[in-house]
């Protein structure tokens, strides 16, 4: 189920227990009642306020620990090619093959139908970042810096490696679904609260509708933040690009 989709039943939920709350009888219209409503709508919306808050804040920061991954792994491609590069020209072909392989992952992660986790298998990246390590590991160092490019070089790909495969874990991360259930549920009874002892006119359902259009626009923040490689806020590849068009320059 798509985030605008999610979004969607959220706002329907909402302006639904609304007009629920207009149209609902209410018997005690006494002031005792309604001072009593208004405390548990208080405690309600101070619950949903603060589970709202907390998900806003956790989902963007997963979101700008992915954005400074990205941002790392194409420095860390930058210095390993500059590394392989110093060692001289028979790493030409052990450049090739890791130009060719970040080419491969780039395109399964930001391919047009959006990062998909299932297309993703950490095995086959581990497979060919092993074998450009072996490559490397394979190289015969005549002089001292060749032997500290070797080192860094491979410290490098292994920080890569690590790299890659916390964005594989980061594509799967899924809000649960028992959480978002009862948010949408302590909202819906806070509109339907709102409407008890509202009068039914065009104020009050501007007001409802701007609440509910709210509401489900913080739903689909918090669903496009949990997945930053895919939807209107994802994380841009020109890190990478960038990366991949100083590699073998």
């Amino acid at each position: 189920m798509s985030d605008f989709i999610i979004a969607s039943i959220v706002f329907v939920c909402c302006l639904g227990g609304a007009l629920i709350g207009l149209v609902l009888p209410v018997p005690h219209r006494d002031a005792d009642s309604k001072d009593t409503v208004k405390l548990v709508m208080g405690l309600v919306a101070t619950m949903s306020a603060l589970v709202l808050g907390l998900l806003i804040a956790t989902a963007k920061s997963s979101y700008d620990a992915q954005l400074t991954s990205v941002q790392e792994i194409a420095a860390d491609m930058i210095q390993l090619d500059q590394r392989l590069a110093r060692f001289g020209p028979e790493t030409r072909a052990i450049r090739t093959k890791f130009r060719n392989d970040a080419l491969r992952v780039r395109a399964l992660i930001w391919s047009p139908q959006g990062g998909q986790a299932a297309a993703l298998d950490p095995t086959n990246s581990a497979r060919e970042v092993e074998a450009i390590r072996d490559d490397i590991q394979d190289l015969v160092p005549k002089t001292n810096a060749q032997q500290d490019d070797r080192a860094k070089a491979l410290e490098l790909l292994s920080t890569i490696r690590r790299s890659r495969i916390l964005t594989f874990v980061a594509m799967t991360n899924q809000i649960p679904l028992p959480l978002l259930i009862v948010l949408v549920l302590w909202v819906m009874a806070l509109f339907i609260g709102f409407g008890l002892f509202a009068r039914f006119n065009l104020t009050v359902m501007l007001s409802l509708l701007i609440g509910a259009l709210s509401i489900a626009a913080a739903i689909f923040l918090i669903l496009e933040l949990n997945h930053p490689y895919s939807g209107l806020l994802r994380i841009s590849d020109t890190p990478i690009q960038y990366a991949l068009s100083l590699i073998r320059q």
